[in-house]
């Protein structure tokens, strides 16, 4: 185990790589224990959280304890097929999860000062010169 564990530490991820994956195009159907057949072959796992709504049915977060567990999953199971449907496996990314709510609420946010301010359109030409 020693051994195994000082080979790790050398080892460069990319810094994409996640302990969270984010799985699309799961069969509707499938059920949580199917879900930690397929996903706990590769290591344990802390959780599985899977979408329950219309706008993420089909989808799942799969968070594995240990994040090479996870690298060695993503890497086997991207285009897995479970019931004539290909797995999407991706390492979960924050950042570009809420990129699209943080743009929206950044303009609505510049809009609101824009009118406290007056600034914008005609007014900040004028200023300007």
């Amino acid at each position: 185990m020693a051994m195994q564990a000082a080979r790790k530490a050398n080892v460069r991820l990319p810094p994409e790589v996640n302990r969270i994956l984010y799985v699309r195009n799961l069969p509707y159907k499938i059920t949580a224990e199917e879900m930690y057949d397929i996903f706990g072959k590769y290591g344990a796992i802390r959780q599985i959280r899977m979408g329950n709504t219309p706008e993420t049915k089909g989808t799942a977060y799969v968070v594995y304890e240990d994040i090479f567990d996870a690298k060695n999953a993503c890497d086997h199971l991207s285009g897995f097929n479970v019931c004539n449907r290909y797995l999407v496996v991706l390492y979960y990314q924050p950042n570009r999860a809420f990129k699209k709510v943080d743009q929206k609420k950044k303009e609505e946010e510049l809009s609101k000062l824009k009118a406290k301010y007056g600034v914008g359109g005609d007014a900040a030409r004028t200023e300007a010169k």
